[in-house]
C-alpha cells in the first residue's frame, strides 16, 4: 500500500512559514485500496405482451469471517504474531508451537492407596470408626471384602493402643471408638488376650456373595 507523495513538504508536516494545505480528498482515495464490489444477482419476469416487466432483486450479505476463530498452541515461535505472510489471515497457528506427548497428568498419591469405599472422607472415616467400634464390641460381624480389608489396619491400631496402656493412649482410643465403655474393656482385657502376639489380631472368612447386587461378602473376626 502506498500512499501518494506530498508536493509541499511544509504543508504536509504542519511546519513552516506559508499556510497549511488541505488535504486533497481525490489522492487520499487514489491511495486507498479499492474494495470490490459484487454485482447483486436480478431476475425479470415479464408480466404480459403489453406490460413492462418486472424486476426481482436478491441480496445476499456475506457474513464477515471472524479474526481469529481458533487458538490452538503452548508456545510462539514469534514474540510478534504475523496476519498475513502465510497466506491464510483468519489465523496464527503457525505461530505457535503444538505441545502434545500423549500423556496425562495426575497429582501424585507417593503411594499412597486408601479405599474409597464410594464415600467422601469424611462419611468413609465415620463409616470405619462404626465397623471397628462393632467388631471390638461383637467380636465377629460380616460386611463387604472391601470394607473389611480397609477396616482390619484400624482395628489392629486400637489394640496396639491398648496394649501400650498410657493415659494418652487410652484418650487416642477414646477419640477414635463410639463407645467408652468397648475402650474400657479393652484396656483391661488386651493383655491376657494379645500379650503374646504382636500384630494380626483379626482374620478374615470369606463366604457366599450377598444376595441381590452380588457383592462379595466376608466375615471379619478377634483371633
Amino acid at each position: 500500500m502506498a500512499w501518494s507523495t506530498c508536493t509541499a513538504t511544509t504543508s504536509c508536516l504542519g511546519g513552516g512559514g506559508g499556510g497549511v494545505n488541505a488535504w486533497s480528498m481525490m489522492s487520499l482515495k487514489s491511495a486507498l485500496p479499492s474494495i470490490p464490489t459484487t454485482r447483486t444477482p436480478s431476475l425479470r419476469f415479464p408480466l404480459g405482451p403489453h406490460s413492462p416487466s418486472c424486476q426481482v432483486k436478491f441480496t445476499h450479505r456475506k457474513t464477515p469471517k471472524a479474526l481469529l476463530p481458533s487458538y490452538t498452541g503452548l508456545s510462539m515461535q514469534s514474540t510478534l504474531p504475523s496476519f498475513g505472510s502465510h497466506g491464510d489471515s483468519t489465523s496464527f497457528e503457525h505461530n505457535f508451537i503444538i505441545i502434545d506427548n500423549g500423556s496425562r497428568f495426575f497429582a501424585m498419591r507417593h503411594g499412597k492407596k486408601v479405599p474409597k469405599l464410594n464415600r467422601p472422607p469424611d462419611q468413609r472415616r465415620a463409616l470405619l470408626r462404626g465397623l471397628t467400634t462393632q467388631l471390638l464390641k461383637h467380636g465377629r460381624i460380616k460386611t463387604t471384602r472391601a470394607r473389611a480389608s480397609a477396616m482390619r489396619k484400624y482395628v489392629d491400631k486400637m489394640v496396639t493402643l491398648a496394649k501400650d496402656g498410657s493415659l494418652h493412649k487410652r484418650r487416642q482410643a477414646l477419640g477414635f471408638i463410639y463407645e467408652k465403655q468397648i475402650v474400657h474393656a479393652l484396656f483391661a482385657e488386651v493383655q491376657d488376650r494379645y500379650g503374646d502376639r504382636n500384630g494380626g489380631y483379626t482374620r478374615i472368612i470369606r463366604t457366599l456373595p450377598r444376595r441381590g447386587d452380588n457383592a462379595p461378602m466376608a466375615y471379619i473376626e478377634l483371633v
